[in-house]
């Protein structure tokens, strides 16, 4: 255990300043747990024997003592951000790999499963949907389980273990056959939390549908970020098939009661349902955003050919306003010239000045004018 006291460190390290305060226990895990013992992330821990509990111990040394009096008995302890000491204190106690334990410590773990000698290392990504913000919150938990001990390490508020103890504890038949029965009813839990999740993504994509089709402009955005909600969503589940595959094989080569194997199959089924719906939810993003955006350049476009139309009208009003311009400069420059009242302008001395000057401007407008009208351009 030596490489992993130097890791307890090294993390330690990391997480100072950042721990100083331990965070309070998430509001969920509320029915049957205790609230941590101060300085520590403890949140409860029970000692089984025959699936009934027979101690509550209010530490882990407490527990170490406990479960070490009596070898039929069944350790479960639940944990919420343990410290670096906490975790090195398991590792000691249960034999637990070091690399498992550093997943433990750091978190944002992909989901898997890993054997290490007797004990499973598992990391579920369980989620829950938040109706007031319409969105999905992660969290991440992390199982070891080996003979005689369950420990689960909690980073996220989701999902609610209290649940799944009390439901262990009310069936102690099936708390009875040990640590795959609790390993059992964890997947079971998570992957039921999936399914209002699940629900909660339809009902944002049909809202969006009706946006994409309303002109709403922030539909867009909107899209952007339930295709990243889906895609982590993708993340968290398509792992589990495998996963479970793998369980139920390891519990046929080690002779596990195969009630508890066709409990796993049926969660193994309920997995592969919510896969097939959320590659359908990405799909039918992927569609909507497509939509979206030949909707948008139909709009764009729509813009674009009104404003040309805007601008050949207002072409061709500059266009009459300039050529009655022109038409009535043509006058307006012959009288100004013959209006200079000059001593030497002898047109100004005749007796048909006038009239010429008037058939001047007349035949210099009709002239204009017949331009333009030619041109279009009145």
């Amino acid at each position: 255990m030596s490489d992993f006291r130097g890791l307890a460190k090294r993390a330690l390290r990391k997480t100072t300043g950042r721990r100083a305060h331990h965070e309070p226990k998430p509001p969920e895990a509320a029915a049957v747990e205790r609230a941590p013992v101060p300085g520590s992330s403890l949140i409860d821990a029970a000692v089984y024997r025959d699936g009934r509990r027979v101690s509550t111990p209010s530490s882990l040394a407490e527990t170490y003592r406990e479960a070490r009096s009596d070898p039929e008995t069944m350790a479960w302890i639940g944990l919420y951000r343990p410290t670096p000491g906490e975790l090195k204190s398991l590792a000691i106690e249960f034999d637990l790999h070091p690399l498992a334990l550093e997943d433990a410590l750091e978190a944002h773990q992909r989901s898997k499963l890993e054997r290490y000698g007797d004990t499973l290392f598992v990391v579920l990504r369980a989620a829950r949907y938040l109706d007031d913000d319409e969105s999905v919150d992660f969290g991440e938990l992390h199982i070891f389980v080996g003979p005689g001990f369950v420990i689960t390490v909690r980073h996220g508020a989701a999902p609610d273990l209290a649940v799944v103890r009390k439901r262990m504890e009310a069936e102690p038949e099936l708390l009875a056959r040990g640590h795959e029965a609790v390993l059992y009813a964890i997947f079971d839990a998570v992957v039921d939390g999936y399914v209002p999740v699940v629900a909660g993504l339809q009902n944002d994509i049909d809202e969006i549908e009706t946006e994409v089709f309303g002109g709403d402009p922030q539909v867009s955005r909107r899209i952007y970020e339930l295709s990243r909600e889906v895609v982590q969503f993708q993340r968290a589940v398509r792992p589990l098939s495998g996963m479970l595959r793998g369980l139920i094989s390891g519990f046929e080569k080690y002779g596990i009661d195969e009630e508890l194997r066709r409990y796993l199959r049926d969660v193994a089924d309920h997995a592969v349902s919510v896969m097939e719906q959320v590659d359908s939810f990405r799909q039918a993003l992927a569609d909507i955003l497509t939509v979206n955006a030949t909707l948008v350049a139909q709009q764009q476009n729509a813009k674009m050919q009104e404003m040309t139309e805007t601008s050949l009208a207002q072409n061709d009003e500059i266009k009459k306003i300039s050529s009655w311009a022109a038409i009535l400069f043509a006058p307006t420059l012959i009288g100004t010239v013959y209006g200079m009242n000059f001593d030497y302008m002898p047109e100004t001395h005749w007796k048909v000045g006038y009239p010429m000057a008037i058939v001047a401007m007349a035949a210099t407008c009709v002239t204009l004018y017949l331009i333009f009208k030619r041109r279009n351009w009145l």
